[in-house]
């Protein structure tokens, strides 16, 4: 059947050819990037791989087409936890909890009309706000128990009546308390009011200072009483559809009333995916986050648990990835088998993907180079300036600003994801010369990711070099390994400083950072590959590890170390010395860390899915399997299945191929005992024909595979190793015209 297919779409044009692997023969000279000498923001073209150090592959076996996220539901993700276990969503409902009867005191009973109190906060506040504190009031003098309601008053950027408000309450109001959360606009804050648990204010002689917990990643205010015996964290799943991480959490924490810092993850997920994964909140009930999935559009929580400690960045194992390649198209079935066996048994070269430098034209490296040679000025303009293939709405605004210098109307205009643009201009207001003040008014993560990107773009380069020099097959003399033994000569550790490599829970801009980006390994000792190693075999290719440049890190004792220097002296960076004061935009403040050259996919299972609707959902995703088990509940409990069947998810299940049961550890590549056109192609179910008796669509053919991966690998390398073609959204967009 995929003969026959082939044979009518446009075959391939041309086939990317993988990088040399002879090692004895002559090899040209590495191919250095080279950036721009005046950079422009308004010249430069959308960011290739090569542009980054992406530019070999293992295998020589031809690529083949195939359409990368054409639906977002092509791409799940699900977390894998430090104990190996896969996190899926099964359950939205909340558990029993047995809790602590707890004992409201206040300092005057609700017995009273307070209606003095009420006129006199409308005076104050004005009639939405005092009708909203009156029936808040008349709730509770009824009996009901409040104790985990509240009400929120209209925002207000104006802190000096936001402190009025607030001392209202602590005058005239003591059975209430209030606090401060994030208003729907940058500039505004909300005061929020709940009644007084535990008898007194919360501003008492031992109560904490706002500077004293300021430093917390949650917010703990109002919430000393807790019961004893219950987890002071709620874990929950998170399952989301074409949302980022941080996304998703906003509107989490907007409708539960709390700062985003409440929440910790272990790392975030792409953009464009369905991902679940595992989150903690501070001194939440599961029953109020149970209850917000009849609002959550595109978002689903649940399986809750409550714990002692919260989730932080990198307490991962990995994530499960289920990638779906439609459309494809390759010159005999033999090179899609043979390519995807290759994949499983020798693995890819582990680059850091396109996502980390950014979605733009100004790529994330660029700007990384030009903090760390100080120029300021130039950092900023990089940001802001307007950028080739950027949305006209965003492109008009960043016009704007560079034609008029408006910073409060371009403010006004610019988008709340620009995070880095708007912490920008915000710190410009007060001091417009001042551009590294405002350079650090960029959330840390989002700024240190600059700099993170340039430590990716000499890794990738250097990989390459590796690759294009050694091969991928056998360690070298130089090269640089994991100890298995206590080493007798040079070594490091990894100890990575904390947010190097890191992309931790501040706000980032969710197109340009997407998968977890984590050390893989901590005080885990390297050394360079000597003789003796390479007679005593001790060592293999898995092995091999190259330096993210910094203070701590070795570099290979061969060829290779050249490359990182070479490149740096390139951009006008120093990797040894600091080129100026500023300690956070230093090479040399960083600790560094280390990263596997070659990765193979874990639990490799892959197979061929015939389709005809290109709407077809050919992958199962958690929230399918529960509106399944929910549908079938409600079919029994009517007692037919009439008009249910559109409402099941469609049925996928058919044998697959496991990789690593077909291949041996030494076993040549090339095809299996059993004949190349027996493999075997699923077909999902087909559309009825159209009314004129047509058929719908032409038969397409699609690769599912599903893998896993440690943290900070991108499973888009393992895709590009099979396609042999750029994984850029430009570029996988293209093939749908």
């Amino acid at each position: 059947m995929l003969k026959v297919l082939c044979r009518r779409l446009t075959r391939i044009q041309q086939i990317v050819k993988p990088c040399k692997r002879n090692r004895l023969s002559a090899l040209k000279p590495y191919n250095y990037p080279s950036p721009p000498a005046a950079f422009s923001a308004e010249v430069m073209n959308p960011m290739d791989e090569s542009d980054v150090g992406i530019s070999c592959y293992i295998s020589h076996l031809p690529g083949f087409r195939g359409i990368l996220k054409q639906r977002y539901s092509d791409f799940i993700v699900n977390e894998v936890d430090l104990d190996g276990n896969v996190v899926h969503l099964t359950s939205l409902d909340a558990p029993l909890e047995i809790l602590e009867e707890k004992e409201v005191k206040v300092t005057d009973q609700p017995d009273k009309s307070y209606a003095t109190e009420v006129e006199s906060f409308r005076s104050l506040a004005g009639d939405s706000d005092a009708d909203k504190l009156k029936d808040f009031i008349d709730k509770i003098s009824s009996g009901v128990d409040v104790s985990d309601e509240y009400i929120i008053l209209s925002p207000s950027s104006n802190k000096s009546h936001r402190t009025e408000i607030h001392n209202f309450f602590k005058e005239r109001l003591k059975l209430l308390v209030t606090d401060t959360v994030d208003g729907p606009e940058d500039s505004s804050k909300c005061v929020r009011v709940r009644l007084n648990v535990g008898g007194n204010s919360g501003r008492g002689r031992n109560s904490r200072k706002r500077k004293e917990r300021g430093d917390k990643p949650y917010d703990s205010r109002g919430s000393d009483h807790w019961p004893q015996d219950l987890g002071k964290f709620l874990r929950f799943h998170l399952y989301k559809e074409n949302k980022d991480t941080q996304e998703a959490l906003g509107l989490i924490a907007k409708m539960l009333g709390v700062q985003p810092r409440s929440f910790g993850f272990a790392g975030t997920k792409d953009k464009r995916s369905i991902s679940t994964q595992r989150v903690t909140v501070f001194k939440q009930r599961a029953n109020k986050l149970a209850a917000l999935n009849e609002r959550l559009i595109g978002i689903k929580v649940g399986d809750f648990c409550h714990v002692n400690e919260g989730l932080q960045l990198g307490q991962l194992f990995g994530n499960q990835f289920t990638i779906t390649l439609r459309g494809i198209v390759a010159e005999s079935d033999d090179i899609i088998k043979a390519s995807v066996i290759s994949l499983g048994k020798n693995g890819f070269i582990n680059y850091f993907g396109l996502q980390r430098f950014g979605s733009g034209s100004v790529p994330t490296y660029l700007i990384g180079a030009t903090l760390l040679r100080g120029e300021w000025k130039a950092a900023v303009n990089m940001i802001l300036d307007p950028r080739e293939g950027e949305k006209n709405p965003i492109s008009r605004v960043r016009e704007y600003y560079k034609e008029s210098g408006d910073i409060d109307g371009t403010l006004m205009q610019l988008p709340r994801h620009l995070v880095a643009e708007r912490a920008i201009l915000q710190c410009l207001k007060k001091n417009q010369q001042n551009y590294l003040q405002a350079l650090k008014g960029i959330p840390r993560t989002l700024r240190m990711m600059y700099v993170h990107s340039y430590q990716s773009y000499l890794w990738n380069n250097a990989a390459s070099f590796r690759v294009q020099k050694h091969g991928f097959d056998q360690v070298v003399v130089g090269d640089l390994v994991y100890c298995k033994e206590p080493c007798t000569e040079k070594e490091t550790y990894l100890e990575c400083e904390d947010g190097s490599g890191n992309d931790t829970n501040d706000s980032i801009n969710p197109d340009e950072i997407s998968e977890t980006d984590v050390p893989e390994e901590r005080n885990i000792s390297v050394k360079a590959v000597n003789e003796e190693d390479i007679r005593s075999g001790t060592y293999t290719i898995d092995d091999v590890v190259l330096p993210l440049p910094g203070s701590r890190v070795i570099y290979p004792s061969n060829d290779i170390a050249k490359i990182y220097h070479d490149l740096a002296e390139k951009d006008g960076v120093k990797l040894t010395e600091s080129m100026h004061n500023v300690k956070e935009f230093s090479i040399t403040n960083m600790t560094g860390s280390y990263r596997r050259v070659f990765q193979k996919p874990k639990d490799f299972e892959w197979e061929l899915i015939a389709y005809s609707d290109g709407t077809q959902s050919l992958a199962e995703t958690d929230w399918d399997i529960i509106s399944k088990t929910v549908t079938s509940s409600q079919v029994r409990d009517s007692g037919s299945a009439k008009d249910k069947d559109d409402e099941l998810p469609i049925g996928i299940r058919t044998e697959s191929k496991n990789i690593e049961a077909e291949n041996n550890n030494d076993q040549e590549l090339g095809p299996e005992p059993e004949r190349m056109d027996e493999i075997k192609i699923k077909t999902v179910s087909q559309p009825e024909e159209c009314l004129d008796g047509s058929s719908a669509q032409e038969n397409q053919m699609a690769l599912k595979m599903t893998f896993t991966l440690p943290a900070s690998c991108y499973a888009t390398m393992a895709v590009r190793e099979l396609l042999k073609t750029s994984t850029s959204v430009a570029y996988h967009k293209s093939l749908n015209e």
